[in-house]
């Protein structure tokens, strides 16, 4: 008797251990998962948001950029913007989801951009009014692609397609003249964001039974995008929560 209850206390207790065993390894699992998130929000028409909330647990402190860099980042932050108001004045006129998903896609484009410059004070970081600009070049581009975008809904993809293309090039080259890892990251992933948004407007443009000629980049290079599936973002470690006891 006395064997047999030995017995069944020594199996209870290796249930209540692998059973602890068990939960520990699930929380630890579920964890490992939970560490891990991208700042990007890919919907399944290609329109891509920034989860600018998220920044601050995947860049680096260094906010401090040389010149050059610094510079690159505000062109940047006007040339999101042209998109954003160009988005938004064509999606008034055409009621097309294309736009209007796109354009808020694009002011988490900017506000990743503002992220970035947050440290030099409002006179870096403010953003204008709608169609208003402190660049002249995007002014009277934004005069041209609205005024071009309101004749007709077909002539609006075509617009969207042009900026698009125009910030994969410009991001291109901003991320081959810059060394500040946090830029990087940021650009990279706003580059993700402007090739589905291309790709998205390219569908429409099909639709339409129109082809779209690349202005900003190769034929090649704009075939490749097209043809290719929407891209969603890298995996950053996010934060890193303590193992099981014992462990």
């Amino acid at each position: 008797m006395k064997t047999i209850l030995k017995i069944m206390i020594i199996s209870s207790l290796s249930s209540f251990i692998l059973m602890g065993l068990n939960a520990c390894g699930k929380e630890t699992m579920n964890s490992d998962i939970a560490e891990y998130e991208s700042i990007l929000d890919v919907d399944y028409n290609g329109s891509t948001l920034v989860k600018v909330s998220y920044l601050g647990s995947v860049l680096s402190e260094d906010l401090d950029f040389d010149e050059s860099e610094l510079n690159i980042l505000l062109h940047m932050k006007e040339e999101e913007k042209l998109a954003m108001d160009v988005y938004t004045a064509l999606s008034r006129k055409w009621r097309q989801p294309v736009f209007s998903n796109i354009s808020r896609a694009e002011n988490t484009h900017m506000n990743a951009v503002i992220y970035l410059l947050q440290t030099y004070g409002d006179e870096y970081t403010e953003v204008g009014q709608p169609g208003e600009y402190t660049n002249y070049e995007f002014q009277t581009l934004y005069n041209e692609l609205v005024s071009k975008g309101l004749s007709s809904i077909q002539e609006a993809y075509m617009v969207g397609a042009l900026i698009e293309e125009m910030d994969i090039k410009d991001l291109t080259e901003s991320i081959n003249n810059v060394t500040n890892e946090n830029i990087i990251l940021v650009f990279e992933n706003l580059k993700k964001g402007s090739r589905n948004h291309l790709r998205a407007f390219n569908r429409q443009i099909t639709r339409s039974g129109l082809t779209y000629v690349p202005v900003h980049i190769s034929q090649t290079e704009y075939d490749q995008i097209v043809s290719s599936a929407h891209e969603t973002g890298s995996q950053y470690l996010m934060n890193i929560n303590g193992s099981c006891p014992g462990m």
